[in-house]
């Protein structure tokens, strides 16, 4: 394929997409509609079986200027976003999900703040949506004033639609790692950051994310959980001047210790599977304390069947699992 020629003011939106035939209109509508006079939607279907290709292909006969349209088969998100990013024309990358949606003004906001500060990346507040979602919109810290890494650390600064970054920088970067799969947009943004601090913040939320329930992430929390985590030490390891002003206590507890705590919220939530993986993984990590002992204990001595038997058992006693 050859290399499409830059159109430095254009903003390319990258848009993966997988059976979201109920939203996939909307969200491409939210990207053609934006009050900035240049964007186009490159838009990759990974073998959806909805309808979502063929709504994919009549909204990119409709609109042939602004729609670029590619086809991968079940890769998942992260290879059809790196798919997506070889066919951009544009100086500005944003990314959308195919059932998300941003302010009809978010990309003109984010491009004039990026300017003005000569940032690289220029992001905004956002808000949970969806059927039965309670959510206040959300507006995060103005992380260039603070510390950046140290908040880029503890978590995912914002969600993958909450940000325009410059074309050079995503070339940079080689697009995302396809390794950890469940959390490569966290990694992504700790390698832009150790590429580049310049960053902005539009004080506004301007990026809606759609929430589709519980069942949305708890078959593979603790995968996510383990993934956020191997990426935090790939950054830790890769840029030791950039942690520095960091304590070791801190990273170890921004890092394992969050992971123990996670295992406490799952249990006490009674995802048991989520909860045994992560108190297996503090066993293995020595990452615990006394007081831990009877969780770490019990959940890499049992397998996992008589881990949720034990637990539900005394569930149903009254007792104190």
């Amino acid at each position: 394929m050859a290399v499409p020629s830059v159109i430095p003011d254009r903003i390319s939106v990258v848009m993966p997409c997988y059976n979201a035939a109920t939203y996939l209109a909307e969200a491409v509508g939210s990207a053609l509609r934006q009050s900035y006079g240049d964007v186009e939607v490159v838009l990759v279907d990974d073998g959806s079986t909805d309808g979502s290709a063929e709504i994919a292909a009549r909204l990119e006969a409709e609109h042939p200027e602004q729609i670029r349209l590619a086809h991968t088969h079940r890769m998942g998100p992260y290879p059809a976003r790196n798919q997506a990013l070889r066919m951009i024309r544009g100086g500005y990358v944003a990314f959308l999900d195919a059932d998300d949606w941003w302010d009809i003004r978010a990309l003109e906001k984010l491009h004039s703040a990026l300017l003005a500060a000569e940032a690289d990346i220029a992001y905004c507040g956002w808000q949970n949506v969806g059927e039965g979602v309670v959510s206040e919109p959300y507006v995060p810290p103005e992380y260039e004033r603070d510390d950046p890494v140290g908040h880029f650390v503890r978590t995912c600064p914002w969600p993958i639609h909450g940000a325009l970054i410059r074309r050079n920088l995503v070339e940079k970067l080689g697009g995302f790692s396809e390794r950890r799969f469940s959390s490569m947009d966290y990694d992504f943004w700790l390698r832009a950051l150790a590429m580049s601090r310049k960053i902005v913040r539009v004080p506004e939320v301007l990026a809606f994310y759609r929430w589709h329930g519980q069942g949305q992430v708890s078959a593979v929390k603790w995968r996510q959980v383990i993934d956020a985590l191997a990426a935090q030490q790939d950054f830790i390891k890769a840029n030791p001047e950039l942690v520095a002003h960091l304590p070791a206590e801190r990273l170890r507890d921004l890092t394992e210790g969050k992971v123990l705590r996670q295992a406490y919220r799952a249990f006490w939530k009674r995802d048991l599977v989520t909860a045994q993986k992560l108190f297996r993984h503090a066993a293995s990590a020595g990452a615990y304390k006394i007081g831990d002992l009877r969780h770490i204990l019990t959940a890499r001595l049992l397998p996992p069947s008589l881990y949720r038997w034990l637990v539900t058992t005394l569930d149903r006693r009254g007792g104190h699992a």
